[in-house]
């Protein structure tokens, strides 16, 4: 079966958002083209790599002989998105992601794929007629100010997470941790 191709050639938004509390947050990828909106859900190290990798490509963008491609250094102002993720309906969670660099349309390109189902590739039962079992994968192209913003907020998303215990490194939660809880 084919596999289903959620395409965003020029997003008029992405996001990286949460849902949840700090500890319990679900962290989605949303883009937004007119009425259409994808969200996939992944996990907080997915969304802090994309956004560390994104701003790796657009820096050494930068570096190269004049620059052709307008790279900012920082988020252009008018790109700033803090809004709320839009109503959220998970369409997959994330496995595997590939980022790349596009020259011909001067684009970041993010590619995100399901979770494999083990199951599914031994199972040699046609599959059944609502599409339940069909592949599909996420490919967002995106300019490079709309790439910065979207690096820039994401960072943002990940760090407003629960406060780090400076003893043992792990995350302190709300009712308290283990190096900083009293003895009895």
């Amino acid at each position: 079966m084919p596999t289903r191709v959620h395409e965003f050639a020029w997003p008029d938004r992405i996001v990286v958002g949460t849902i949840g509390l700090p500890g319990a947050r679900t962290f989605y990828l949303q883009v937004r083209a007119g009425t259409q909106i994808v969200s996939i859900a992944l996990e907080k190290q997915q969304s802090a790599l994309l956004a560390e990798k994104i701003d790796e490509i657009l820096d050494q963008l930068i570096t190269v002989e004049g620059n052709p491609f307008s790279v900012p250094t920082s988020t252009p102002i008018e790109l700033v998105d803090n809004d709320q993720l839009e109503a959220v309906q998970e369409q997959f969670r994330t496995g595997a992601m590939s980022l790349g660099w596009d020259p011909t349309t001067a684009q970041v390109v993010i590619e995100a794929y399901p979770i494999a189902d083990v199951d599914a590739d031994d199972n040699d039962e046609p599959l059944d007629e609502g599409g339940a079992n069909e592949s599909e994968m996420l490919l967002v192209r995106m300019p490079v100010g709309t790439a910065r913003a979207f690096a820039k907020r994401t960072r943002e998303i990940v760090g407003a997470g629960r406060p780090t215990c400076p003893l043992c490194g792990y995350p302190i939660d709300a009712d308290g941790h283990i190096c900083t809880l009293p003895e009895v």
